[in-house]
């Protein structure tokens, strides 16, 4: 079973802990599996990469590496305020004279969607 995640792809996080802590950058993947996240430019690391092909350089590349879920925090688009993540049900009528229950996600401190 995929375990559920408080951030998606997409999403702007502020880092809670560790050496980057207090930026703020874009989530550019995530890994439910694992519990964690790539964030752009930040969390960067050094992969010492070997020449696959003729022609093809080696070297030491710099790359983003995967943080815990849990020491990011999503940013509010809206209060810009450190924040977490609530959820809002409501229901939408279908053509077919149906409800249909649709879940949004909002911001806590203020209640705008995210």
């Amino acid at each position: 079973m995929e375990n559920k995640m408080h951030v998606k792809t997409g999403d702007t996080v502020a880092i809670l802990s560790g050496r980057d802590a207090g930026k703020q950058g874009k989530v550019m993947a995530v890994s439910p599996k694992e519990g964690k996240v790539i964030v752009e430019k930040l969390n960067m690391v050094t992969k010492h990469v070997k020449p696959r092909r003729a022609g093809e350089e080696g070297g030491i590349v710099k790359a983003e590496g995967a943080i815990y879920a849990s020491k990011v925090q999503i940013v509010c688009p809206h209060c810009k305020k450190l924040t977490r993540v609530g959820h809002k049900v409501h229901d939408e009528q279908k053509p077919n004279g149906g409800v249909k229950h649709v879940s949004e996600r909002v911001c806590k401190k203020c209640g705008e969607t995210l």
